[in-house]
């Protein structure tokens, strides 16, 4: 990134230490904030600003204009803007700006894509197909197993599962305590096929990767260090080239499936929301427009001119 001027770079400097040390943000969301806010600074300086007394609505708004031309999406732009209203609100309350300009910022509205999922038999397919690859007892075949097992049982992010440690999992009574967005912590239920995944790999798998930086991590790549989440994408990617005629999803496509299959078997949008760690229910409804053939077999049965 290009210097900004003193003045800006004084400024984002104090507020990455409040978004670290008051805000105790993780280091992926702390990174995540700065860019976006100076992308909008780096933009005010190539207008001749040369502090943040400077940064005004209009200017805000040409950056946003900016990115749209070239291209960005939407999704993009309103996260990029909420950064910045976040940024500017902070030094309006800091005493950095005297008004907060970015209260004015309007977000682009965001386009709702549906998110992929596997139907049941993709999902049975895929994990049978797992478990036969572990068969000869390797400890990677182990691991595999249990990590695909564990996503769909849990619908946990994939930087949720790879943070986990061994202690995390409470094995009699299938629970696993998440570390999820914003370092808030919630615990998720698995079922027995999980429960005798993880068994194997922590039985037979495990010990035999051990290495004296494993630490307490639950999954353990092939040369002993926690498992990595490149790891586990091409992992979710290989072991869907075996299930014929499967969508290409990634870890985050097992998550909408779990999140899917909830719904379809029955579960409630709220318990749904706690399950999968989501701030706000809006976020879980997303995942309502897969469950229309069970909404029409419920009016079927329930409506009496159905």
């Amino acid at each position: 990134m290009a210097d900004l001027p003193e003045p800006m770079a004084q400024a984002l400097a104090a507020y990455e230490r409040h978004l670290v040390s008051e805000r105790d943000l993780t280091p992926h969301t702390v990174r995540a904030y700065l860019s976006d806010v100076w992308s909008a600074l780096e933009h005010a300086a190539a207008l001749g600003h040369e502090d943040l007394t400077a940064l005004d609505v209009r200017t805000l708004r040409s950056w946003l204009a900016k990115q749209q031309t070239t291209g960005r999406a939407r999704t993009t732009l309103a996260r990029r803007s909420t950064a910045v209203r976040v940024f500017t609100a902070w030094a309006a309350r800091t005493g950095l700006i005297a008004t907060d300009p970015g209260a004015r910022l309007a977000s682009p509205k965001a386009h709702r894509t549906l998110p992929g999922a596997l139907d049941r038999d993709e999902a049975r397919r895929l994990l049978e197909e797992a478990a036969e690859r572990c068969a000869d007892g390797s400890p990677v075949g182990l691991r595999d197993a249990a990590v695909l097992e564990l996503l769909y049982a849990t619908g946990m992010r994939v930087g949720e599962l790879v943070g986990a440690d061994v202690d995390d999992v409470d094995r009699e009574r299938r629970l696993v305590r998440v570390l999820g967005k914003g370092r808030k912590e919630r615990v998720v239920p698995f079922g027995r096929p999980a429960e005798q995944a993880l068994d194997r790999w922590l039985a037979s798998g495990r010990p035999r990767l051990v290495a004296d930086g494993s630490g307490p991590a639950l999954f353990l790549g092939a040369r002993g260090g926690r498992l990595d989440q490149r790891a586990v994408r091409t992992l979710v990617h290989r072991r869907l080239e075996d299930v014929p005629g499967a969508p290409d999803l990634g870890p985050h496509g097992l998550r909408h499936t779990a999140a899917t299959h909830l719904l379809e078997g029955g579960a409630d949008l709220r318990t749904v929301q706690e399950l999968l760690g989501h701030a706000s229910l809006a976020t879980t409804q997303i995942y309502t427009h897969v469950s229309g053939d069970r909404l029409r077999a419920a009016y079927r049965m329930a409506h009496p001119r159905a």
